[in-house]
């Protein structure tokens, strides 16, 4: 499945039907009063979130969606019956935005989360509501108000509880093959994850926690290089982020100094996050070189490091629970 984030729509709720003008008509009786019946509100645009959605590829198909009118009223005082609604439903995790403002109009971050989107016209007044006694008989009637119609901008920001972000071929969708049941594509050439991929680590049966990672970052990757940073919204909600460094890299902490610059300029609260930090694919290293691995000193003193290798399972089910103990830390 094609994997999109960022779209635009239109939606227009339905119009209100007009109200009646309509008078008795009994035998008998040669001049009834009115009975125009009001007209049916406008149909409504909803929107609902849903967990089992993971992109926005749906409405590159269809981008409007316009509600149906309400009916018109009757005589008999019957009022017109309502339009229906229309229900869209979005992956959980979408925020929805005006697409001229830019406004923030509602993030659906619940799994079953409701809200009216635009909401359908009002219907007329029937011929009823004019009756004085000074006119009887009136030939007035309302017609029915227009529905609410906007642009919107709907971006998905996975909801993950621990994002994992590093240079390409580094080996992230390899830790997450090994700790979950995703199945991201996986080949030794860099820039092989080409969207974010999301797993379900289970700690036990009652107990789990999710990560995604993000395409590789590159230097540059603030001005367009690579693929930019176009996927860092999948991280924004996390709670911890496991930074990814490459075990056989030349100079660690240079490689771990770009990745923080590179979120920083995206957005500085990113370094805000607890972290860990990771050495990948030291199954290829020497017991020397590892030694030096891990002598290498980071100016967090309080971010814990790990020597992992996905591919050997060295180090994978401490660092799994150590990201399940930082994600249930209150502190």
């Amino acid at each position: 499945m094609k994997f999109v984030d960022l779209v635009e729509i239109y939606v227009k709720a339905g119009r209100g039907g007009n109200g009646a003008v309509s008078f008795r008509r009994e035998k008998y009786v040669p001049k009834g009063g009115p009975d125009g019946g009001d007209g049916g509100r406008g149909g409504n645009i909803i929107l609902k979130s849903d967990r089992q959605l993971t992109t926005l590829l749906d409405f590159h198909y269809k981008n409007k969606y316009i509600a149906e009118d309400g009916r018109p009223g009757k005589g008999g005082m019957k009022t017109g019956s309502n339009g229906k609604d229309i229900i869209i439903k979005l992956p959980q995790g979408t925020v929805v935005k005006d697409a001229t403002t830019g406004e923030v109009i509602v993030d659906m971050v619940e799994h079953g989360q409701e809200f009216v989107i635009a909401h359908g016209g009002n219907g007329g007044w029937g011929n009823t509501h004019f009756a004085t006694p000074t006119n009887q008989t009136p030939r007035k009637a309302n017609p029915g108000l227009p529905g609410e119609e906007r642009n919107l901008l709907l971006e998905l920001k996975l909801i993950a509880d621990v994002g994992i972000v590093g240079f390409p071929n580094v080996g992230k969708s390899t830790l997450i093959s090994v700790i979950s049941a995703a199945k991201p594509k996986i080949a030794n050439y860099p820039f092989t994850t080409l969207t974010p991929n999301l797993g379900l680590v289970r700690i036990s049966e009652t107990e789990s926690f999710t990560v995604a990672d993000v395409p590789g970052l590159i230097e540059g990757a603030s001005k367009g290089k690579g693929l930019g940073l176009q996927f860092l919204r999948h991280i924004e909600r996390t709670r911890a982020l496991l930074f990814m460094l490459d075990g056989l890299s030349p100079d660690p902490k240079a490689d771990y100094k770009i990745l923080k610059n590179e979120l920083k300029f995206y957005n500085k609260d990113l370094l805000n996050k607890k972290k860990i930090i990771c050495f990948s694919r030291i199954d290829a290293l020497l017991p020397e070189q590892i030694e030096e691995l891990k002598n290498i000193k980071f100016r967090e003193k309080d971010v814990d490091t790990f020597l992992i290798s996905s591919v050997a399972n060295i180090g994978i089910e401490e660092l799994k629970y150590k990201m399940w103990s930082l994600i249930n830390d209150k502190q």
